[in-house]
């Protein structure tokens, strides 16, 4: 269903605000800190992980009085019915952060509701955060989550869902109109000023050096990064899978499969 053209024919919806940015990806890709970073930008408001995407696709069929579930019930939703949930969102943000030029919603799982992030917010940003595919899985393996994803207490598991989530953000890549950036952690940690100065230019915004110096900022952090981002960049989670190489033999295959 969705296609350039599904975007294209609608290309009146939402409404085009440039507050709304969106940091997607997996888990423990690099998330909490490409927020710290650019939520360290006196114009910009780090809102951590909101659930509103979630809770009105959820609710969609029913505010569109249809028994079509979602996301295919994003077929009938109408324009008007489009800016108006977008101003609701908007005003969300307002309120959150009153004169804010940008507001980062990072929850990561929004990667699966970017039809409905580009329907509503056609301006928005959406920095898309990548990682090394065995230090992720690895990293996810070893984390105990506070929210349930069953998907991470099994390694194969992880291979195949990581597989599944690049094969949809390839498709994004190719039909959406939204304005899309890649930012790899490994990148990051290498040239940290180059791409934290790459990340504030594509959100539009003059370059602050408080962004080098996101570890000093004050703010709160409610996900399992929340004690690495008071901290100035480091290396030593690069590579880290090698430590365990003899133990990933399901999440390698399941990656190659």
């Amino acid at each position: 269903m969705f296609r350039r053209d599904f975007f294209a024919d609608r290309g009146d919806f939402g409404l085009p605000s440039e507050v709304p940015v969106f940091i997607v990806g997996m888990p423990r890709s690099g998330t909490t800190l490409i927020e710290q970073i650019a939520a360290s930008h006196p114009l910009v408001h780090g809102a951590g992980e909101l659930k509103d995407i979630a809770i009105a696709a959820a609710n969609l069929p029913k505010v569109l009085d249809t028994e079509t579930p979602y996301p295919d019930c994003l077929a009938v939703m109408d324009g008007e019915t489009s800016r108006r949930l977008a101003e609701d969102r908007l005003r969300r943000l307002g309120a959150l952060a009153p004169g804010a030029a940008r507001v980062i919603d990072k929850m990561p799982f929004n990667y699966l509701h970017l039809a409905l992030i580009a329907l509503l917010h056609p301006a928005a940003r959406i920095i898309h955060c990548r990682r090394d595919a065995r230090d992720l899985g690895l990293s996810c393996y070893l984390q105990n989550f506070t929210d349930s994803h069953p998907w991470t207490t099994r390694l194969e598991d992880i291979g195949h869902y990581f597989k599944a989530y690049e094969s949809l953000m390839d498709h994004w890549r190719r039909v959406l109109p939204l304005k899309v950036m890649d930012i790899g952690y490994e990148a990051l940690i290498n040239d940290q000023e180059g791409e934290s100065r790459r990340l504030i230019d594509f959100l539009g915004l003059p370059w602050d050096d408080a962004c080098l110096e996101f570890h000093n900022t004050r703010r709160a952090v409610r996900t399992a990064s929340n004690w690495q981002v008071r901290q100035p960049i480091y290396s030593k989670s690069v590579g880290r899978w090698r430590l365990y190489e003899k133990f990933l033999d399901p999440l390698k295959r399941a990656l190659e499969s």
